[in-house]
């Protein structure tokens, strides 16, 4: 659930008077002397000195990673030190997804206001160690907390059993805080946010929703912490984008509820059937049909990893919309495709990558840069592959080695 974004002017005016004092010097435990090659290389550096000070080593925080805006400026990602690099990583490939420009859409064609609005608004995600119990002193600092127990990265064990004991709410939570302070919300004095017509729309497809019970149901003391916080909108879409992107697919408590059943849909077919509005909201208006970011398999998973939606395998009902995989580490691994135009990576294992149809089906060509290209000549079926580091394909009737 939401936890309220604190817009603080303060903070950010301590931050810019701070900004030219270098307090934390090399040999300081959070410095970047401290974080192996291999983090750096992944774009996380040391917490830097202008919020340092604040976001301190004393609790707990060792690392930092952004996403840059248009405007130069930075929206900040900041860990303790239990979140691991992948989950590190993971949390800012979800913020650039929200963030990257969705071409012909409605509002989504060019997000250089939303990202711009967002450093403006000082947008900081915070990566907590644990879980949201209450003991985290750093959850009452400014900025929007994400917890260690709720980063699912792809093949890791939590991914994989989808048993929701550790349910992924990644997306949830920098949703709001790109809703918050890059989106807009309305019913606030001013209006900080730089989509009031998309978030006009939003409005009326949570009104709508409250009222025809489907999405708050049951919840009545909720929905009223919800108003006197004014965090409806923000907390109706979560749950349709959560169900859009196939988060609450394997959930067994409900057969068509999703968000803990809150919400109506599970999935895109029943937003579309059972949420007309919300199905609107994401009908070519903000959001991405598939996931753009390069998604990092934990270093621990093997065996096959599948993007194509496969009741066995209640993971898939979220990774159907990958679309870009890095296999790591040295585990032997493999990645069955789906219909959209992938780009997978191998690791130092011995890596497949598995097909649908007869090898006769197939072209296959080879890039000078050493990448394969596996081009389906069926259509709608498993498009096209580009593929690095794979030592063998698999066809329904042939294992061709590279």
């Amino acid at each position: 659930m939401r936890k309220v974004l604190v817009r603080s002017m303060v903070m950010a005016a301590m931050l810019t008077a701070v900004s030219g004092c270098n307090s934390y010097s090399a040999l300081q435990p959070n410095s970047s002397s401290y974080l192996s090659a291999q983090t750096l290389a992944l774009g996380i550096n040391q917490v830097p000195a202008a919020l340092a000070e604040t976001y301190s080593h004393q609790l707990g925080f060792n690392r930092y990673t952004k996403v840059k805006a248009p405007n130069g400026k930075a929206i900040h990602i900041i860990a303790q030190d239990k979140l691991s690099d992948n989950q590190i990583v993971r949390a800012r490939s979800v913020l650039e997804h929200f963030l990257t420009p969705y071409p012909g859409s409605e509002y989504g064609a060019d997000k250089t206001a939303v990202a711009n609005m967002m450093t403006e608004n000082n947008a900081t995600l915070l990566l907590l160690n644990g879980s949201d119990d209450g003991s985290n002193r750093a959850a009452e600092l400014d900025g929007q907390p994400l917890y260690q127990s709720e980063i699912q990265v792809e093949g890791h064990r939590w991914y994989i059993e989808q048993n929701y004991e550790h349910r992924d709410a990644t997306f949830e939570e920098i949703l709001h805080l790109v809703h918050d302070t890059g989106i807009g919300v309305d019913q606030y004095e001013l209006f900080y946010g730089a989509l009031p017509a998309y978030q006009a729309e939003i409005r009326n497809a949570q009104v709508s929703a409250l009222a025809s019970n489907l999405w708050g149901v049951g919840s009545q003391a909720w929905i009223q912490e919800l108003c006197a916080e004014n965090s409806l909108s923000q907390e109706y879409l979560a749950a349709v984008v959560d169900s859009y992107y196939g988060l609450w697919g394997a959930w067994s408590e409900s057969s068509s509820y999703g968000m803990w059943g809150l919400y109506v849909a599970k999935n895109r077919s029943e937003i579309m059937s059972e949420d007309k509005l919300g199905a609107q909201l994401m009908d070519n208006k903000f959001f991405h049909p598939y996931l753009t970011y390069n998604a990092r398999m934990d270093e621990g998973f093997s065996g096959d990893f599948s993007l194509r939606i496969d009741p066995s395998k209640p993971y898939t009902h979220h990774s159907q919309y990958l679309k870009d995989v890095t296999l790591t580490g040295s585990h032997d691994s493999n990645v069955v495709v789906n219909e959209l135009d992938n780009n997978i990576t191998g690791n130092h294992g011995f890596n497949k990558v598995i097909f649908s149809g007869e090898f006769a089906q197939y072209r296959i060509s080879r890039k000078q840069e050493g990448n394969v290209v596996i081009s389906d000549l069926v259509d709608n079926r498993d498009g096209v592959n580009t593929l690095n580091k794979i030592e063998q394909l698999v066809f329904a009737d042939k294992i061709l080695s590279l």
